[in-house]
């Protein structure tokens, strides 16, 4: 498994990546983030795969190819599994958020890829 995991922080907030991923994770409610238009994100996600089977509300399957994602969300936040996912999907899921200017942060790096982190 692979993950993403996308957050929006509050003008002039700039938290620790790694305690904002934590909290996440465990579904709790980060000060200093903001709210996410998630019903339009997953959306968004749903017409760009269009052509890959929904398993279920928070999943979808590649019939023809390879790879899996499920998608957990808050609030605050998205998080994106990834089964066997190719590269190329992923960047696919990473500029669909990016249209809501939501940067990804890799907990696998761990890095976040945003302005702030440019340097």
């Amino acid at each position: 498994m692979y993950e993403l995991v996308f957050w929006i922080y509050q003008d002039g907030v700039y938290l620790n990546h790694q305690l904002v991923y934590e909290a996440i994770v465990d579904e709790q409610t980060v000060e200093g983030l903001e709210e996410l238009p998630t019903s339009v994100i997953l959306n968004r996600i749903n017409s760009l795969f269009s052509d890959w089977e929904k398993v279920d509300v928070d999943s979808w399957k590649n019939t023809k190819g390879k790879g899996a994602f499920q998608i957990k969300t808050t609030p605050q936040s998205i998080q994106i599994d990834c089964y066997g996912t190719e590269g190329k999907t992923m960047n696919k899921l990473v500029d669909a958020l990016a249209e809501f200017n939501c940067p990804l942060y890799d907990p696998q790096v761990p890095q976040r890829y945003d302005e702030m982190s440019e340097e």
